[in-house]
Order: C-alpha cells, then sequence, then structure tokens
C-alpha cells in the first residue's frame, strides 16, 4: 500500500470534516444570534408597553374626579401592578445589558414616582405632577434610543 495515497485521503477526510464542522458552528452561532435578538424584541417592546400602558391609565386616573384620596392611592397601587411592568422589569434586568438594564430600572422609577403622586392630598392640583411627568418622558425616550441601539448591534 502506498503511504502517500493513504495520507492524503486521511489529509482529505479531515480538511472536509473540519470545513463541515466549520460551516455548522457558523449556522448555529447565526442562528443563536437570530434568536437571542428576537427575544429581546419581543422583551423590549413588551416592557415599553407596559410602562406605557401604566403611564396611560395613572393619567385617566389623575382625571378623575370626586374619588377619595385613599381609593386614587388603591387604584394607582392597582394599576402599576396589573400592566405587567414588575414582571418584565425583572427580566429586562437580567436579559438586557447591564446599561439597559439601568436604563429600564429608572424608567420604571419615574413611573413608580408618577404613581406616589397619587399619595399627595389633591392629586388634581399636585404642581410635582408636570416635572413628574416630565421626568418619566425624558427616561421612556432614552431607553428607547437604547433598545433600538442595542437591537441594531447585535
Amino acid at each position: 500500500m502506498d503511504w502517500g495515497t493513504l495520507a492524503g485521503t486521511a489529509l482529505g477526510a479531515i480538511l472536509g470534516v473540519s470545513t463541515t464542522l466549520l460551516a455548522e458552528r457558523s449556522r448555529w452561532q447565526r442562528e443563536n444570534s437570530a434568536r437571542e435578538r428576537a427575544v429581546k424584541q419581543q422583551l423590549y417592546a413588551e416592557y415599553l408597553g407596559a410602562l406605557s400602558l401604566t403611564t396611560h391609565r395613572l393619567r385617566d386616573l389623575k382625571r378623575s374626579t370626586g374619588l377619595p384620596r385613599e381609593e386614587l392611592m388603591e387604584r394607582a397601587g392597582e394599576i402599576l401592578g396589573s400592566t405587567n411592568a414588575y414582571h418584565l422589569r425583572y427580566q429586562m434586568l437580567i436579559i438586557a445589558p447591564e446599561h439597559l438594564g439601568y436604563m429600564a430600572d429608572l424608567a420604571f422609577m419615574r413611573v413608580r414616582d408618577l404613581r406616589d403622586r397619587f399619595d399627595e392630598a389633591d392629586i388634581g392640583a399636585d404642581p410635582d405632577w408636570p416635572s413628574a411627568q416630565r421626568a418619566l418622558s425624558e427616561a421612556l425616550d432614552a431607553l428607547r434610543k437604547a433598545m433600538r441601539s442595542d437591537l441594531i448591534s447585535d
């Protein structure tokens, strides 16, 4: 038996298997990256939706007249709890990059600050409501931009 033929066959087999393994690894990385991006995209959209829904409902509650302060406080707490924002916040802190998790947490705190305005005696005449709402809008805008940037960079 000719050793040259045997060595050539073995080298060809090694190259063929190596090429196939590299191609499979590359395909797996692309698919994994696409799955991770889809998960992030879904989470980011749900989180922004939950914060926006909470904000909208709190603004509607502020317009409610004739409700006692205790009922307003209770409803404000129920609104924040019912929109799934708490659950999504923790997912953001786990899945999102650290800087984005910080921004997500900051936006949540601004929503919570808005909710806490209902602890005041007369929410309808609260002089701090506009500044709390402005701080929330700024936090949400910054969060949206950071999310978009994160999704584009993937």
